[in-house]
């Protein structure tokens, strides 16, 4: 994998970042005293969050192996990735299709260090620092036009990251934005976090814009989330909590709590 500069004085560990929050939440080690600290805060108003999280990753894994294996997809770009973790978008489409070819891109620079460090030797891989609202930015990175053909299908993802993008920013017109870019047998995949509690999305939208330093947006209602589908094809079983979709077997976990959830489903392009 290849990617840009980093400095480590580019990271502000005083300040949680979504990223490394959602990290800890996986189990992992890449996250400080402040983003520990937000989570467990997070946990003791909203305790499903760790499940909520846990959950949602495996949604991730799943689609990824659907759009590999079943459609063909073997181009990704994962918007607003977060922290390489096990089973990584490029682990699961690989393992279906070596030729796969993933980008990913997030903000947050730990995620260029990291991405770097556990990711070299693949150069069908690569992580950009880039806003995923920059989608001109991003399309026409290097690595990004080194690895995506933008002639062919690519799968962009969505995962977890819509409630990042505050409405002044009209999170529906930059899925748009992105699907205008792609071909024809594209697919997207969107998921955000909703609840049909206004006290719990306005609870967490207020803590985690006060504790991220503005860099989040809201947690939505559904028919907010549905709205972002408009146009597309979406594939069976539809717009769903994401623990139910398309579960691996009966005896997959599901989310138990419903204070709030993660919400959304993966539509094809034309």
């Amino acid at each position: 994998m290849r990617g840009e500069s980093w400095r480590p004085d580019a990271i502000d560990t005083t300040v949680p970042s979504v990223a490394r929050m959602y990290d800890y939440y996986l189990g992992g080690s890449d996250n400080y005293e402040s983003d520990r600290e937000a989570c467990e805060e997070l946990l003791k108003q909203v305790p499903s969050t760790k499940e909520l999280a846990v959950n949602n990753r495996r949604f991730l894994q799943r689609v990824v192996r659907l759009l590999a294996s079943e459609h063909g997809i073997r181009q990704f770009i994962d918007h607003g990735s977060g922290l390489p973790t096990q089973d990584n978008v490029h682990q699961v489409a690989q393992a279906i299709a070596p030729e796969s070819r993933v980008v990913y891109v997030d903000n947050d620079p730990i995620v260029l260090a990291h991405g770097r460090a556990l990711l070299n030797e693949n150069d069908r891989t690569a992580v950009i620092q880039a806003d995923m609202r920059d989608t001109d930015g991003i399309f026409g990175h290097e690595e990004t036009t080194r690895l995506i053909d933008f002639r062919q299908p690519v799968a962009a993802l969505f995962v977890s990251v819509m409630h990042c993008i505050p409405d002044e920013d009209d999170p529906a017109a930059l899925i748009r934005r992105v699907a205008e870019k792609l071909v024809p047998g594209s697919f997207l995949v969107v998921c955000q976090l909703v609840s049909d509690r206004p006290e719990i999305r306005k609870f967490v939208t207020d803590f985690m814009a006060e504790a991220t330093g503005g860099h989040w947006g809201r947690v939505r209602e559904q028919r907010e989330v549905a709205a972002y589908f408009d146009g597309f094809d979406i594939l069976s079983p539809g717009l769903a909590e994401v623990s139910t979709w398309r579960p691996d077997n009966d005896l997959a976990p599901v989310q138990q709590t419903h204070e709030w959830l993660e919400w959304g489903g993966v539509a094809r392009i034309g």
